[in-house]
């Protein structure tokens, strides 16, 4: 029994670590911009603000790389990004004055 309840907390810690470390402190994940630059994302930075992973993962997006498209019209509608991106909870991703936040050269 006391090697079953070991084993389980080590599958829970390897659980919990994987989430936590999907954009790792100091590290980005890099996206193609449309032709406007890469779009970095800081997961660090949204982690600042209070986010968690869940709140957009697998709601929102889909936890491998690539395998949910990204438009700018789709954000402006309210989806993927555009879901917080709103004006109201975080910068509008519609104001042009907002795409270098996202956008990098």
């Amino acid at each position: 029994m006391k090697i079953f309840t070991i084993v389980l907390a080590m599958l829970v810690a390897v659980a919990f670590v994987g989430g936590a470390m999907a954009v790792p402190s100091g590290k980005t994940v890099e996206f193609e911009g449309g032709g406007h630059g890469k779009v970095v994302f800081d997961g660090k930075a949204h982690a600042d603000k209070g986010n968690k992973c869940n709140d957009c993962h697998p709601k929102l997006f889909q936890m491998k790389k690539g395998t949910t498209k990204m438009t700018m019209a789709d954000m402006n509608t309210g989806k993927n990004c555009g879901a917080c991106h709103d004006g109201t909870k975080a910068f509008k991703t519609s104001d042009e004055a907002n795409c270098g936040k996202c956008h990098k050269k």
